[in-house]
């Protein structure tokens, strides 16, 4: 039998399969993935950058969380396989689950001989 699921329904399914991973991570990791998803939604939303598909946290230096927010002075967002340096600040709900914030600073774009430095991928 093949089932054919609604759009709001397969995005039901699709959240609920993304918090039982979610809740595998410890707290801190967490944090860092619900902050890279909100600042993939954001950027896409208010930046100029088109094709915005990935966010890491951790560039230049580490992240820091502490008292349920995420400060990355030093990530990175990736958009149409170029990437830009990005900082943030992102604050998570008190069980890192969702991101109840999301504030942040495009920076230029990083060129393609920095990547491996960085770790970034075409």
């Amino acid at each position: 039998m093949l089932l054919i699921l609604a759009g709001s329904t397969q995005m039901a399914l699709a959240d609920a399969s993304m918090d039982r991973v979610l809740k595998e991570l410890e707290p801190e990791e967490r944090a860092h993935q619900v902050c890279n998803m909100r600042g993939v939604d954001a950027v896409r939303k208010g930046s100029h950058l088109k094709g915005v598909d990935r966010v890491t946290t951790t560039l230049q230096k580490p992240a820091v969380f502490k008292d349920n927010v995420v400060i990355a002075k030093g990530g990175a967002v990736r958009a149409k396989n170029r990437w830009y340096f990005l900082e943030f600040t992102c604050a998570v709900s008190s069980d890192q689950m969702k991101a109840t914030s999301f504030d942040y600073k495009l920076g230029g774009e990083i060129p393609e001989t920095k990547w491996e430095d960085f770790g970034l991928w075409k």
